[in-house]
């Protein structure tokens, strides 16, 4: 059972509340795009009507798997259409403020899977059934840690050990599975001569990557300088990747704690599997629902009291860390968020559709549409009942 995506088999759309008005200082725009991710399409805009980056606002980073549709405002925009393959924005009105994820009400899902057994279906089928009662732990999902390659070091945790120079090699050079032609070969130029800014500069096309190294010809050592000068939205994924990685360790822990060993199953996700709950009692079930988990970040102080601290505590110490290292000296504009996390996603309107799959004869497909709350993960459904990673 597979998702064929580049055929339009996974779909999700925003939904907002947000009404747009004749005035205002931000244009209001729907963005519908395929094969990009989020970043890549509002760069591609920003390079065709010459913006700066610190106009542009969106409320969700949506990947490049799927069909997607969000909003996206421009501060004092134009009122026109971009397109480009795979890409459309189109213009819808305006508003008093930039749009941001608190404007999400929900993110609705149109997902097919294709290419199944009978048997492979009833299980699934079974599964949703599960999901539908008592949804699923809201993991962040693999989407989340593109930035780590082949499980290799998170940048944000050499930072915090004070190894800022592995930090940036790591930024710069380490091979992502979806890089453009273009990308691949600039990270290769920079493993191949990193330490030799000179020639580095003489090879690289005008880039970010080339700025940088422009930087170090000037200040060679100052590696802390130049990891602050990667790209805002840059530096923001690599410290939320780290972050939710020890945030996902810690409800993993507490699932294992509160739950029997028959309540569980393993989901194997990229970087390891994950315990997934099954069933649950009426008293589990509310915990559950009503659970917080916060996340790591020098910001947040728990008492010793608080049931939460001692698996902060915990998962801080597995990494060899305190939560004093958190706080990323030196760094004035790159820090850890402070926050809290629901602990369960419950998919809401959940249908599922089995059908003849006309595009492998004498297969099925499963058809499911549902709506889940803002930063939660539909591929997780996706996993639980099929137990792929």
């Amino acid at each position: 059972m597979h998702i064929k995506q580049d055929a339009g088999d996974f779909r999700v759309e925003e939904r907002t509340d947000v009404q747009p008005t004749p005035q205002g200082d931000y244009a209001l725009y729907r963005l519908e795009k395929r094969g990009w991710t989020t970043p890549d399409a509002l760069a591609a805009i920003r390079r065709r009507w010459r913006l700066d980056r610190r106009r542009l606002s969106c409320g969700g980073l949506k990947d490049r798997h799927a069909h997607t549709l969000q909003y996206v405002t421009i501060l004092r925009g134009p009122a026109r259409r971009f397109t480009q393959q795979g890409i459309t924005l189109t213009y819808i009105g305006r508003l008093t403020h930039p749009f941001r994820s608190e404007h999400i009400a929900a993110n609705r899902f149109d997902i097919t899977l294709r290419d199944a057994t009978t048997e492979q279906v009833a299980t699934a089928l079974a599964a949703l059934n599960e999901v539908r009662q008592f949804g699923v732990p809201n993991y962040f999902d693999d989407q989340r840690f593109g930035s780590v390659y082949s499980r290799g070091p998170f940048m944000a945790r050499l930072l915090i050990l004070g190894n800022a120079e592995d930090a940036l090699r790591t930024a710069l050079t380490s091979p992502y599975r979806f890089d453009r032609a273009n990308t691949k070969k600039e990270k290769a130029l920079m493993r191949d001569h990193w330490g030799d800014w000179l020639r580095l500069k003489e090879l690289l096309p005008r880039s970010d990557a080339r700025s940088l190294v422009d930087y170090l010809c000037s200040h060679p050592d100052d590696f802390r300088g130049a990891v602050a000068r990667l790209r805002p939205e840059l530096r923001g994924l690599y410290l939320s990747a780290y972050q939710s990685y020890l945030w996902n360790q810690m409800l993993a822990s507490w699932l294992e704690s509160h739950l029997q060993g028959e309540q569980l199953v393993q989901v194997p996700l990229r970087l390891g599997p994950v315990p997934m709950h099954r069933f649950l009692t009426d008293a589990q079930r509310a915990e559950f629902a009503a659970l917080e988990l916060p996340l790591h970040s020098a910001r947040i102080h728990l008492e010793e009291g608080d049931p939460h601290k001692p698996l902060f505590d915990e998962v801080l110490r597995k990494e060899g860390l305190t939560q004093e290292q958190l706080k990323l000296k030196g760094f004035r504009e790159m820090f850890f968020s402070k926050g809290q996390r629901r602990a369960l996603c419950l998919p809401a309107e959940l249908v599922a559709e089995p059908h003849a799959d006309e595009l492998h004869p004498g297969r099925q497909k499963l058809r499911l549409r549902f709506e889940l709350a803002r930063g939660c993960y539909a591929t997780l459904i996706i996993k639980r009942i099929t137990r792929l990673p």
